[in-house]
């Protein structure tokens, strides 16, 4: 099962907007929000809870990428997560992640016992490019036991 699959089957709120995982490797996750008219906000584009969730199910496909080796012994979490919304986003939109920090690092700190807590960061972008959003959660692998 690819992480999209395992993400939609997990997650109700992936599986109800219909997300689109694109790419996810342990350096990016890309994910798109197709253009649904019952998502829509006021102004006829994506809602900001849609881009929300986009951008936050967007960083756990990385994340899931990234340390899914280490699912037998920690739980990945977000912490917390901040957005700024930019630009009117209009159709469908992507969202891209990046992980804030090497993930052997994050690693180093799990097999010293300790909590890891790192950043990912979310670009949300229009098809035709322009940034519409950006997102950064902050996530931890908490250790099982």
């Amino acid at each position: 099962m690819s992480i999209g699959e395992m993400l939609a089957a997990t997650v109700p709120m992936a599986r109800t907007l219909n997300l689109e995982f694109l790419e996810t490797t342990p350096d990016k996750a890309v994910v798109a929000l197709p253009d649904q008219s019952e998502y829509h906000n006021h102004v006829g584009g994506p809602h900001a809870g849609a881009m929300f969730t986009l951008g936050e199910s967007t960083s756990g496909a990385i994340v899931l990428a990234a340390f899914g080796e280490q699912l037998s012994r920690a739980v990945p979490l977000a912490v917390s997560a901040e957005i700024a919304y930019k630009k009117l986003a209009m159709g469908r939109v992507t969202a891209t992640a990046t992980l804030g920090r090497p993930a052997a690092e994050v690693v180093a700190e799990l097999d010293a016992g300790q909590r890891p807590v790192f950043p990912v960061s979310v670009a949300i972008q229009r098809e035709d490019g322009a940034v519409t959003g950006e997102m950064t959660v902050v996530w931890t692998l908490r250790p099982n036991g």
